[in-house]
């Protein structure tokens, strides 16, 4: 675990990308195949690259939204914007997570969802409305524990959510 928080704190971006490419991959393999029954494959090798890519960049754009959210919120609550209670512990959690959810998510995903378009040389947003809902059953509750851990742990979780939202995606399919 040390030589984990070690490397996270010597290379944030790095490590962002990396945890998102591996887990964001794997997680939508798994996703794939719980949906088909079986396991599955369905791209081509260059395919499979640039979505290995596409999830690193998309782990780079987190890790930037993460901090850039939690000083936004920290910025509501110093300026008496938001109540006192949100600027620590849960509640701030609670709080980074709904704007991170609200404010980020919906961009972040039709970034994604632009990015998997031009890789399978496919068109439009089909989709992303339950991509949306996410935001609000899954990802503001696994983000508000997410933001309970310290920051050095906050994307590895995350990359791990990804990829159990994958899987939770994939059997309800």
């Amino acid at each position: 675990m040390e030589t984990y928080v070690i490397w996270v704190k010597a290379h944030p971006l790095a490590s962002a990308a990396l945890q998102f490419a591996v887990l964001g991959s794997l997680g939508e393999l798994l996703g794939i195949s719980c949906a088909r029954r079986r396991l599955s494959f369905p791209f081509t090798a260059l395919q499979f690259l640039f979505k290995i890519l596409a999830w690193a960049v998309l782990g780079l754009v987190i890790k930037y939204g993460f901090v850039g959210m939690k000083g936004f919120v920290h910025g509501l609550v110093d300026g008496r914007f938001l109540p006192a209670v949100l600027g620590a512990g849960v509640g701030y959690a609670f709080a980074v997570s709904v704007f991170t959810n609200l404010l980020f998510g919906p961009q972040m995903m039709a970034l994604h969802r632009v990015e998997d378009n031009l890789i399978m040389g496919q068109r439009g947003f089909q989709g992303i409305q339950r991509a949306w809902w996410t935001l609000v059953w899954f990802w503001i509750p696994a983000h508000t524990v997410t933001f309970c851990l310290p920051a050095e742990f906050q994307i590895g979780l995350a990359a791990v959510w990804g990829l159990v939202l994958g899987l939770i995606l994939g059997i309800s399919k």
